[in-house]
């Protein structure tokens, strides 16, 4: 028995649209959530079209020339943009008749590619338990036949197991928002022996240290300590009655400790010091989950995930935006302040779920909405683009 993917039916639409404007081949992302149970496909975004494919179109290409590494860089930068609870759960193809009999080739090389970048940018390791299928589907553009394949991308050698795809309307409208507002205050060291005072690399390994502090802190749902194994909506049913709210969302709190336990030893190490990097600030974030008896672990890992993902992003946002406009040969090590860029939200129509995108203080609306074009394939106004923090440095 293979996995069941229930899909909004808001996909559906934009598949067919997308395969009545097909001329040989499009690709793009599965974006969604994971469940023990089953699996939820809350978008489908094609990969964004290279400009040099209007030369190409006078040779038809075959699959085997299929650009991995553009469809890698969308799935990085559509990762970014998504809160915890969803992520890229595979790939789509809409291919001709001619060229359906290699999609399935192409569709799953594309998925080990696309996780293997993913999962380099990653702080945080999956979970023994999490759900390591991903989702391969091909569409015929004749004939509108959708195939649903898996593959296991822990398992190199894991070959395609038959899958479900169920359209449901209003997919989202009962999942629950979870939300928060962590205070940064994150000290890095600079080691004298570090070469080239590499600040990214630098970077990098502090927030890797500071990610394992969140993992290990308290999340308070609602004002209370919960049992991991137990409903995250366990005992809320009463005092809602039978009046439906539109979102159910939570407000949680993080502990994070202050210092190991008086059990655990420590051992000191003093190493020299050529500067450090501070980073301070606080930053929103938020997770969604499934409205079908979510355990309260999946609720706080997603939340925990969205947490050290919007902190490693940004700063990954911002080397990328120093190494444009400075170049990577600058060299000045004098106290230097950067504002790392803001995170706003964005409503997707017809669901509960909110997008995420970063600026910085001197973009425009009209280069964020030109991004969600590009990146998502979506327009958004920009009265409903929330910006949701303060500036942290």
């Amino acid at each position: 028995m293979g996995r069941t993917y229930l899909v909004e039916e808001g996909v559906g639409r934009y598949l067919t649209e997308l395969s009545t404007k097909v001329a040989l081949y499009t690709t793009g992302l599965l974006i969604g959530q994971c469940s023990p149970q089953r699996d939820y496909v809350v978008r489908a975004v094609r990969t964004p079209p290279k400009e040099q494919q209007q030369e190409e179109s006078m040779h038809p290409p075959r699959l085997a020339s299929l650009d991995e590494e553009w469809i890698t860089t969308h799935a990085s930068q559509v990762s970014r943009m998504l809160p915890g609870g969803l992520l890229v759960l595979g790939v789509f193809m809409i291919a001709t008749p001619e060229l359906a009999k290699d999609g399935q080739n192409a569709l799953r090389k594309l998925i080990f590619s696309v996780e293997k970048s993913l999962s380099k940018r990653r702080l945080w390791k999956p979970a023994e338990e999490e759900v390591s299928d991903r989702a391969a589907l091909q569409i015929c553009s004749a004939t509108k036949k959708v195939v649903c394949r898996t593959y296991d991308v822990q398992d190199p050698k894991s070959s395609a197991k038959p899958a479900d795809w169920k359209y449901q309307n209003a997919l989202t409208a009962s999942w629950i928002a979870l939300g928060c507002t962590v205070n940064v205050n994150i000290h890095i060291p600079l080691l004298a022996t570090s070469p080239n005072h590499d600040l990214e690399k630098n970077t990098k390994n502090g927030l890797n240290r500071w990610s394992k502090q969140i993992e290990d802190s308290v999340f308070l749902i609602n004002g209370q300590v919960k049992d991991e194994d137990t409903e995250l909506l366990e005992g809320q049913k009463k005092f809602r009655g039978n009046t439906q709210t539109s979102t159910q969302f939570s407000d949680v709190r993080v502990l994070t400790q202050l210092c190991q336990s008086s059990s655990a030893r420590s051992t000191a190490t003093v190493q020299v010091c050529s500067g450090s990097i501070n980073l301070q600030g606080a930053v929103k974030c938020r997770a969604y989950i499934h409205s079908n008896k979510p355990k309260v672990k999946e609720a706080v890992q997603a939340l925990k995930r969205d947490i050290i993902n919007t902190l490693s992003d940004r700063c990954e946002i911002l080397f990328e935006d120093l190494i444009l406009n400075e170049g990577p040969q600058k060299k000045n090590f004098g106290r230097e302040y950067h504002v790392l860029p803001q995170r706003l939200f964005v409503p997707v129509a017809g669901s509960v779920v909110m997008l995420s995108d970063y600026k910085f203080g001197d973009e425009t609306a009209g280069e964020i909405q030109e991004r969600f074009v590009e990146m998502l394939d979506q327009s958004v106004q920009a009265e409903d683009m929330h910006i949701a923090e303060d500036i942290s440095t």
